[in-house]
């Protein structure tokens, strides 16, 4: 199966009114805004887009509301992130029947499935739909780590396309075209590692700070595409500070907040998830005023 997908990813926030109800209307808006800043495609009800705190029905309400809005634009993906496989294969089914181009499947949630299971796992859940994988690897969030050569036990599976590496260590980049060539399209899915990455032969980015800032995260990306090492590293410098907040356990709650403050929407979250308050919070606006102040042209 092949795919063009390639460039800047948002891993896009989900909206929420006071009231903790999803706002569709305010997540399409966000959609738009960040069409409007050139990215490539869209990551639907990943991490950052609060997968695991959506009811069944507003997922479903998510993926119908982003295939109308986008109107083939660009890709959409939606995440799978369900707690059991049947959950998952019954998911990649119905995001198929809403017209999502892909899935960016993880591991099931909860239970940490040894490499076997987990393998499994995402076997039944290509075998389920007819659309094309991304495979998300987050061993410091989900504590389920596939290795390049795990993944080079997948390569048989022809709708498993590509691959989104948010291990925290670059050294898998190479790991994986030295067990799978080429049969994989690479995602960087750490922000704060995007350029190595890219050096390294990643052809795609999703991302999480780009919800605040679409123009620079993909001026970064032109740039190192046409090889302007010396601008990349310009924009990569000044952009790292808030790229880092990507790596912390509250990433959902800090893009939010750093969007906010950038005019892209609400800091809601849904609870557990509380907005940041005290030196925290005033912490995470000093870094976000000190990027808009000294914003690359």
């Amino acid at each position: 199966m092949k795919v063009s997908w390639g460039g800047v990813f948002p891993a896009v926030t989900t909206h929420f009114e006071e009231s903790e109800n999803v706002d569709l209307e305010a997540t399409g808006d966000h959609i738009d805004r960040l069409l409007s800043g050139g990215v490539h495609g869209l990551v639907m009800l990943g991490t950052v887009g609060e997968n695991c705190s959506l009811s069944p029905a507003e997922k479903r309400d998510v993926m119908r509301m982003a295939v109308e809005r986008v109107g083939g634009r660009v890709p959409v993906l939606a995440g799978v992130a369900e707690t059991t496989t049947r959950d998952a294969c019954k998911f990649a089914e119905d995001a198929a029947n809403l017209g999502i181009d892909g899935l960016m499947v993880l591991p099931a949630m909860v239970y940490k499935s040894d490499t076997r299971e987990t393998l499994w796992h995402f076997r039944e859940v290509a075998a389920a739909s007819d659309r094309p994988l991304m495979l998300y690897n987050n061993p410091p969030s989900y504590g389920v780590d596939v290795k390049p050569e795990h993944f080079a036990e997948l390569m048989d599976v022809d709708s498993i396309v590509a691959i989104k590496e948010s291990s925290d260590d670059p050294r898998r980049i190479t790991d994986l075209f030295i067990q799978c060539g080429e049969r994989f399209l690479l995602f960087c899915g750490v922000d704060d590692l995007v350029l190595e990455s890219l050096i390294l032969g990643a052809v795609g980015w999703v991302s999480g700070l780009v919800n605040a800032f679409p123009q620079e995260n993909r001026a970064l990306w032109d740039h190192a595409i046409a090889g302007r090492w010396d601008e990349a590293r310009r924009i990569y410098r000044w952009y790292t500070p808030l790229l880092h907040l990507d790596t912390h356990p509250k990433l959902v709650q800090y893009i939010k907040l750093v969007a906010w403050r950038c005019g892209m929407g609400s800091e809601a979250c849904r609870a557990p998830r509380l907005r940041l308050e005290g030196e925290e919070r005033q912490k995470i606006l000093a870094l976000v005023d000190r990027a808009i102040a000294t914003r690359p042209q």
